[in-house]
């Protein structure tokens, strides 16, 4: 059994600053936990915006605080996500989101991230992977 809280992870290598400088995320469980996938709390500031395409993952991701318009940049469909809101890149979708107001959401990740990763060029999270 793990126990572990956000606190317990604030300013340590599971809690990541974007190099854009758009977001940070507290990755309370990783990769090296060998549980099939990762568990963060993401927060993305106020009128910033951030371009992704999860190439290499699937990501949930539900909004708890906030609020911010998601484009679905294949298709230019936009939605309005708020607090109790879910979103499901289960087709490795091009999307950005807009926060309106700091926008605090968790986010699932399969397969997990190793708790290294940021967005590259393309927006793509690389696979990275944990040692055995």
């Amino acid at each position: 059994m793990i126990v572990r809280s956000f606190s317990d992870i604030e300013n340590t290598d599971r809690h990541v600053k974007a190099a854009s400088g758009t977001w940070e995320s507290k990755r309370i469980v990783l990769a090296k936990e060998k549980v099939g996938f990762s568990l963060h709390e993401t927060v993305l500031y106020a009128g910033t915006e951030t371009s992704m395409w999860y190439a290499n993952h699937i990501e949930a991701v539900l909004c708890t605080e906030g609020e911010a318009e998601l484009t679905n940049d294949e298709t230019g469909e936009k939605h309005w996500i708020a607090p109790g809101t879910m979103y499901l890149l289960n087709g490795h979708e091009h999307h950005t989101l807009r926060p309106k107001t700091d926008f605090r959401c968790v986010c699932v990740f399969n397969p997990p991230v190793t708790g290294r990763e940021d967005h590259d060029e393309n927006g793509v999270y690389p696979l990275l992977t944990e040692e055995d």
